[in-house]
């Protein structure tokens, strides 16, 4: 049975995402931080990881592309949840019984509508949706709820009194899946390539040629992530989404293209576009 490394408490978003690419036999192994995932799966105890990299509303997870380019592992797949936020509380609450709610910072803040429409209710941060739901679990309280899951309703036993909380149904996470070895592409599939690259700074233009590269051979970008450079103040390294793998001999040649305008590259990973199929444990 594979072990899959997320963080949080158990009933989480993240949990939720690797139950729903891995199937619910897995066993899914809740971390303390980003970093504990990257070294759980690095020091094999457990065959992947999974995380946030960016919402649809509130943007991308920064912490995650760095770790990406500090660890050695790869993408190996990736899955886009739909957020959907619930409103819990013990069995004897009610939604006219509660005074404050509980949840993650960023939770509350894509449930704000709510919040207006019900002015006599707190929002109270908390440091996970999850670890919200399972503080009320653990308490005797009535008039206090948490916004986290319906997984995590189920996973805790509470009442739900409210679904969609959240002010936009268009509200998405997309997770990436990290293993320590570069997932193997099948005929047919669509699969995406991520790469880190830092431009060679001595030359006028050179972003624009190194992007340029792909228009070139009519690669798809699909999306650049800029971060600072720690080795160099004010420089930075920039993320980059592309259709294809490298296995396409375009995709090869423009790959290789680029190394020579960069003075920092590294493949971070080819995988199958969206949940895609899933080779391998590595």
């Amino acid at each position: 049975m594979q072990r899959i490394a997320f963080q949080g408490v158990p009933g989480a978003y993240s949990d939720v995402a690797a139950r729903r690419f891995f199937g619910p036999r897995c066993t899914t192994v809740p971390c303390e931080s980003f970093e504990d995932v990257f070294t759980t799966v690095e020091k094999k105890r457990a065959s992947f990881g999974v995380i946030p990299i960016e919402n649809s509303l509130a943007g991308s997870i920064h912490q995650n592309y760095d770790l990406l380019l500090t660890h050695p592992l790869h993408i190996v797949g990736e899955l886009h949840l739909r957020i959907e936020h619930v409103l819990m509380a013990h069995a004897s609450a009610s939604l006219e019984t509660i005074r404050s709610v509980r949840s993650h910072p960023q939770a509350l803040a894509q449930c704000s509508g709510f919040f207006r429409r019900h002015r006599r209710v707190k929002a109270v941060p908390y440091f996970d949706t999850a670890g919200a739901a399972q503080s009320i679990r653990e308490s005797e309280v009535t008039d206090t709820a948490a916004i986290a899951s319906a997984f995590a309703a189920k996973m805790y036993g509470l009442k739900v009194l409210k679904r969609n909380l959240e002010n936009r149904p268009n509200n998405f996470t997309r997770f990436l899946v990290i293993g320590r070895s570069l997932c193997r592409s099948r005929a047919g599939t669509r699969m995406k390539c991520s790469i880190a690259f830092t431009p060679r700074t001595n030359q006028v233009g050179i972003l624009f040629r190194v992007l340029g590269v792909f228009a070139l051979r009519d690669i798809d970008l699909l999306k650049i992530e800029s971060r600072p450079d720690p080795r160099s103040p004010f420089e930075y390294l920039f993320y980059l989404d592309l259709e294809g793998s490298p296995r396409d001999e375009k995709v090869s040649r423009a790959l290789e293209h680029i190394q020579e305008m960069v003075t920092q590259y590294r493949l971070l990973g080819a995988y199958p576009r969206g949940k895609g199929n899933f080779y391998g444990a590595g």
